[in-house]
């Protein structure tokens, strides 16, 4: 498959005029929007047109492009149960699998799948996995599949997933789930599924967030590998160095007002939107994004993942009769947890934080991030019980875990939660058999998604834990409803408190 031409690359000059009139108060607006002539013709009429008398941008761009057809009935669903609303809204959010248009940002999957919702008409990696927790739930093994099936496809075809099905997502990808995904489908049909799977999540593992790690020394870095003396870690990274196609109005002005080099910026913005949480203090080297420095961090919860991807791996080749691939992979999954527990654990704040990685100091930010190597069962036991000690001192809020103790203003941070940091928090916590604490966050989520329902007929991409009802903000567009993850996160953890 060939990756369809980006928005920016397609229509250069019109792409720049329009972003930077702030035509759309979204900049995702335009590069969603699907051409309805071919790209030269839209250039020479842009060409032919802009130095005209009463040239009107706002009438142009109707003229040759038109809005994806969406969905709208979300928020329209009459009921008074989320439960019955999420399982209403699993056929409002499934989108059928994509026809090939000319000019349109789409990367075309091949089944069918399940979108966040609001501004988010596409598939997202990290996402899907927190959905797909919900669509078991609801018996919809087979969209599952489809979902997982897609994810292959795109391994296949790029080399990796994107962190969207968009063009101009093609650069970066999002936190590595494939793996959780694969083994989330086993485990609700056959486990032949990670057989079955077993080339594209070695593919994945080894071609991208490994790529280039056999040539390090200690010390260096190349994309997304670090090499350190305990063997490779892993980082965010994005070969790009330039505004997000999707959010260019926005990166241009931070980059004005920032006293940094654009190319670094840029590459650092991307780098944060790779990890999902973009953005949070969590990536600043200083008060607010235009510090933002993520290609510059070594992230615990990406290595946290790694391990279980590796994990699985293994499990996989195991099963397929592959005895010396499964040890070659357990013994990379061990290495990478032992480097974890010797690097990352910071013994004065009792939790586990992101190192620097300029000389792999341990940096003093703490977030949620901390409950990842809980829920891939790295952490030792004592060291398990201070991680609780401090979510249950300072991160359990009425409603819920919050993502930092930050208030910088943007979304991942104070007083913002998100479902699939409650999930990760209640699955480490019951890992180590903290139950009683987990169900306590779990109860507080669950009890602030039904307030804010029961006001406003929605499920939404993220919350106020800390004054739970107040419709959460931060960020770079208002709070989105639908909504993939939140649904699924809620179906898994009202059957898990249940059960």
């Amino acid at each position: 498959m060939s990756l369809p031409t980006s928005p920016d690359a397609m229509f250069p000059e019109l792409f720049l005029e329009v972003q930077r009139s702030g035509l759309f108060p979204d900049s995702k607006t335009f590069v969603d929007l699907v051409p309805t002539a071919t790209a030269d013709h839209i250039n020479q009429a842009f060409t032919e047109s802009r130095t005209a008398v009463g040239f009107d941008l706002a009438d142009f761009v109707p003229r040759f492009f038109k809005r994806e057809i969406l969905d709208s009935a979300a928020s329209e669903q009459g009921v008074n149960n989320p439960i019955e609303h999420i399982e209403q809204l699993w056929s409002v959010l499934k989108r059928p699998s994509d026809q090939i248009i000319e000019g349109s940002s789409c990367i075309p999957l091949p089944n069918p799948y399940i979108v966040p919702g609001g501004r988010f008409n596409e598939i997202y990696y990290w996402d899907s996995y927190f959905t797909q927790l919900g669509l078991v739930e609801s018996g919809e093994i087979e969209t599952v599949r489809h979902m997982v099936e897609n994810f292959a496809h795109l391994i296949e075809t790029l080399g990796f997933i994107p962190n969207g099905n968009r063009s101009y997502f093609a650069t970066r990808s999002q936190p590595p789930f494939f793996a959780l995904m694969v083994e989330l489908l086993a485990n609700h049909t056959d486990e032949s599924v990670l057989a079955e799977f077993l080339p594209h999540m070695m593919r994945e593992h080894l071609l991208f967030w490994m790529d280039g790690a056999a040539k390090l020394e200690v010390g260096d870095a190349n994309r997304r590998v670090v090499m350190t003396d305990k063997g490779p870690l892993n980082r965010y990274w994005d070969d790009v160095a330039t505004p997000r196609q999707e959010s260019f109005r926005e990166d241009e002005s931070l980059a004005k007002r920032s006293d940094r080099g654009s190319e670094a910026l840029y590459r650092d913005l991307r780098a944060g939107a790779e990890s999902g949480w973009d953005f949070s203090s969590r990536w600043f080297n200083g008060e607010d994004l235009s510090t933002i420095s993520t290609s510059e961090i070594i992230p615990v919860d990406l290595n946290s993942l790694l391990v279980m991807v590796e994990r699985v791996i293994s499990k996989a080749a195991a099963i397929k009769g592959l005895t010396e691939l499964s040890s070659h992979y357990e013994q990379l999954a061990n290495q990478r947890a032992d480097a974890i527990e010797h690097y990352f654990f910071n013994d004065s704040l009792g939790c586990y934080v992101d190192l620097d990685l300029d000389g792999f100091n341990q940096r003093d930010h703490q977030s949620l991030a901390m409950c990842f190597p809980l829920f891939a069962g790295i952490a030792s036991e004592q060291r398990a019980a201070s991680v609780v000690n401090k979510l249950n001192e300072e991160f359990l809020k009425p409603g819920g875990w919050v993502t930092t103790n930050i208030e910088s203003g943007e979304q991942w941070d104070a007083p913002n939660g998100w479902a699939p940091l409650q999930w990760i928090c209640f699955q480490g916590l019951q890992q180590y058999q903290f139950d009683e604490l987990a169900e306590e966050g779990a109860k507080r989520w669950l009890t602030t998604l039904d307030l804010v329902f029961s006001n406003t007929g929605k499920m939404l991409e993220k919350y106020n834990v800390v004054t739970p009802g107040e419709i959460a903000g931060g960020g770079e567009y208002a709070v989105q409803d639908g909504f993939g993850w939140t649904n699924g996160t809620y179906l898994a953890l009202k059957r898990a408190i249940e059960t």
